[in-house]
């Protein structure tokens, strides 16, 4: 048995004061590793929440630990814009320096530690799935027993279930440290290089058009316009995106050349029309019928924007 370590050498905290396991004996606690973009915390959230405000009378106490995956994700502002749209009202430990994500030995987004009314760490779960289960073991560390709410949760817009049964894309980082399935000629890291959509792309490659620097960890349109290709299989496709520029960023969005209509995502409009202002993932399609492979491209008319990575549920 593991016992809880401390968050020392947390950035900050939002909604609480700083916390330790001395202030939290006594509770149950469930600690739930996230960063803003990742798509598969996003898709457990609303089962935080939910077990955060069913059994906080019973003595549970949720701690999320934000540490961030890309480096703008590193701006507390935007960590606390993302608490407050995700109606997130528990403790949340900002750990800019990864020294809580060290204590834990942590390696995933999403990761849940369920920790004992003494301190203990009595189970953990990596990734989506499991709710039940996993309520019913904060069930039985409060010692309480009634009806999960876990059944009754129904994820919205960029945190709803991925359709499993249809998805056929990875999430597909652009960076060249993690990137993979660049169907664009001539790649050329770290340097400002323009690229043309290739004549023919491959199953679930993508590529570039315009004057991109191509960076470890994204892709950024140093152009006066450019766009980005991808062809797909999923019921969503989404893309986190960043802006350094400090002023809104339209873009453009189609399907298989065509506006999206009802395939629209929650951050584009039925003509593909969306804004880029704050880092995070934006939602570009939910395609409302039959999945197919579809061709999807976005398109920037200024420079500045940053892409990071295409995820798809």
């Amino acid at each position: 048995m593991t016992a809880m370590p401390t968050f020392a050498g947390a950035t900050e905290w939002i909604n609480s004061g700083p916390l330790g396991p001395d202030d939290l004996r006594g509770r149950v606690v469930l600690v739930d590793f996230w960063t803003l973009t990742c798509i598969n915390w996003l898709r457990t959230e609303p089962y935080i929440r939910a077990w955060s405000q069913a059994y906080e009378a019973d003595g549970l106490v949720v701690v999320g630990a934000h540490t961030p995956e890309f480096s703008f994700e590193h701006n507390v502002d935007l960590v606390r814009q993302a608490t407050a749209g995700r109606e997130i009202t528990y403790p949340v430990v900002v750990d800019n320096d990864y020294a809580v994500w060290t204590a834990y030995d942590n390696h995933f987004w999403p990761a849940l530690y369920f920790v004992d009314r003494e301190g203990v760490i009595r189970d953990a779960h990596f990734g989506e799935g499991r709710y039940v289960e996993s309520e019913r073991l904060i069930q039985r560390l409060l010692g309480v027993s009634r009806e999960p709410v876990a059944g009754t949760v129904v994820g919205r817009g960029v945190e709803a279930e991925a359709d499993w049964d249809t998805l056929r894309t990875p999430e597909s980082y652009l960076g060249y440290a993690r990137g993979g399935g660049f169907a664009s000629k001539d790649a050329a890291p770290d340097e400002r290089r323009g690229y043309v959509f290739p004549g023919f792309l491959p199953f679930n490659e993508w590529g570039l058009d315009g004057e991109w620097l191509l960076g470890r960890e994204k892709v950024e349109l140093t152009g006066a316009e450019g766009g980005i290709v991808f062809r797909f299989q999923a019921r969503d496709a989404h893309l986190v995106l960043s802006n350094a520029t400090g002023r809104p960023i339209p873009f453009q969005v189609f399907l298989d050349g065509a506006v999206p209509g009802e395939a629209h995502g929650v951050d584009i409009d039925a003509d593909g029309a969306g804004v880029l202002r704050e880092g995070r993932l934006y939602q570009l399609v939910r395609q409302p019928g039959a999945v197919a492979e579809r061709i999807l491209e976005i398109r920037f008319n200024e420079p500045g924007a940053e892409a990071y990575a295409f995820t798809f549920g």
